[in-house]
């Protein structure tokens, strides 16, 4: 193709447009941020932020190297016992070859952006896109006002494109601009969990030597109480700073006083109480606030115009307490160069595009979904089988504790390496009745 346009530069845009330089002349990537991606298109980027290991092996694949070089920048790797998980405050059964990479959002998403940028293919407008622009059955390009300017009429241009990706996050205005021009808006399922978050840094000295990652949830034996069982995570990155977050659901979210910060911090795992001791702060604690998990099912539409995909959050957002949001964006990245690589024609409708991508989100959703209900005031949509999925996922996360084996087919499903269907299967259901019986040995 000769172009392709990305609406949006953030993550998920700027690995939508490494995959598209495979497959067009030009590509271009409209951001009112322009090259240097400092402004606020992402509220939520000063969090902390997972990629899972599913969406590290992508991002090396993308961009061989590039994890070599976010570590000469300061950037952690977790391997086996570096990377500790509590349920419950219990400590899981250690893995040793799982890895996790220690970051901030902003650090990453800089070396990602030059990488990415550097390729000649790939151009950077900065520019705010206000509308689709349609030739019959099909999108050709997309209208752009300059971000310095006002809303003036007069001052919109039209850029063509043989392939337009929506990659503008959850405020994504596509299904209002569809509707415009006579076309269906698609579906979109929501789920309320109130969630809220907070992300504070410290400078890290030699008090956890041997930690690079540590999370803690609240678990099956305290029924998922948040006040019985602080929920938190620290991960090592880099500048030798810990990133540290506290989340809590509807009333229970965390603010920005940094004393009860610390008192939260206190009353979580080990790692964290221990920085809440020994370290020193290091800016300000920075909040946000998720009201509802979304996610937009192109699939079931009756039509749909072709040269036109969305990735990223524009397709769905689940609940970041999963750290899913990184590694979706990655694999909708590789969704579209199968799909590329397939013959798939840009200027026709994407829908094998949005099939293979659907698997993958609706993965997604099932893991998040299933572990939201089981808090009191989320009330539904539930999926099906529910009830019986709540009590297998109970006891595999009971098993997964104390017993490798158990913990080690539940983190590829965490991970996203695995479908959430590797939970039920027979084998792993008979060696969680062994282990919870004790008539297994644990390993």
């Amino acid at each position: 193709m000769r172009r392709a346009i990305v609406m949006g530069g953030s993550f998920a845009g700027l690995l939508a447009a490494r995959v598209l330089a495979d497959h067009a002349e030009e590509v271009v990537v409209v951001d009112p941020d322009g090259a240097d991606g400092t402004g606020q298109g992402a509220p939520h980027r000063r969090q902390l932020h997972a990629l899972l290991s599913m969406g590290h092996a992508q991002l090396d694949r993308w961009l061989p190297g590039i994890t070599e070089e976010l570590v000469a920048g300061g950037a952690q790797v977790g391997r086996g016992p570096q990377v500790r998980y509590y349920v419950d405050g219990a400590l899981k059964a250690c893995l040793p070859d799982n890895t996790l990479l220690g970051a901030t959002r902003p650090f990453l998403e800089e070396h990602v952006r030059r990488r990415v940028l550097a390729l000649p293919q790939v151009t950077v407008m900065t520019a705010r896109v206000r509308d689709l622009i349609l030739d019959g059955a099909r999108v050709r390009g997309v209208r752009v006002l300059p971000a310095q300017d006002t809303e003036r009429p007069h001052d919109l241009a039209d850029l063509s494109g043989d392939l337009v990706v929506d990659a503008t996050g959850r405020s994504s205005r596509l299904g209002t601009w569809l509707a415009g021009h006579g076309w269906d808006s698609p579906p979109m399922e929501r789920m309320k969990v109130d969630l809220g978050y907070a992300t504070a840094t410290f400078h890290r000295g030699d008090e956890l030597p041997g930690t690079v990652v540590a999370h803690a949830t609240p678990g099956p034996a305290n029924g998922y109480e948040q006040r019985l069982s602080e929920p938190g995570a620290l991960v090592a990155v880099e500048g030798n700073r810990w990133s540290v977050v506290l989340v809590g659901y509807g009333d229970y979210r965390p603010g920005r006083d940094p004393g009860e910060f610390l008192r939260r911090m206190r009353r979580c795992v080990a790692p964290l109480r221990e920085v809440a001791d020994r370290c020193r702060w290091d800016g300000a604690i920075e909040t946000f606030r998720f009201p509802e998990s979304r996610r937009r099912d192109f699939t079931r539409l009756g039509r749909f115009p072709g040269g036109l995909v969305a990735v990223g959050d524009a397709v769905a957002s689940v609940n970041p307490v999963y750290g899913q949001g990184l590694t979706l964006a990655t694999l909708a990245a590789s969704s579209l160069s199968a799909h590329l690589r397939s013959g798939a024609s840009p200027q026709a409708p994407a829908w094998d595009y949005f099939r293979r991508l659907g698997v993958v989100v609706d993965a997604a959703w099932k893991v998040s979904a299933v572990a939201d209900l089981a808090q009191p005031h989320v009330t539904g949509p539930y999926p099906p089988g529910y009830r019986l999925l709540r009590w297998v996922g109970d006891k595999v996360v009971e098993a997964s504790v104390i017993d490798r084996a158990v913990n080690e087919e539940f983190m590829a499903v965490v991970n996203m390496r695995k479908h959430p269907r590797a939970l039920t299967s027979p084998r792993l259901l008979l060696r969680t009745a062994r282990v919870l019986t004790g008539s297994s040995p644990s390993q």
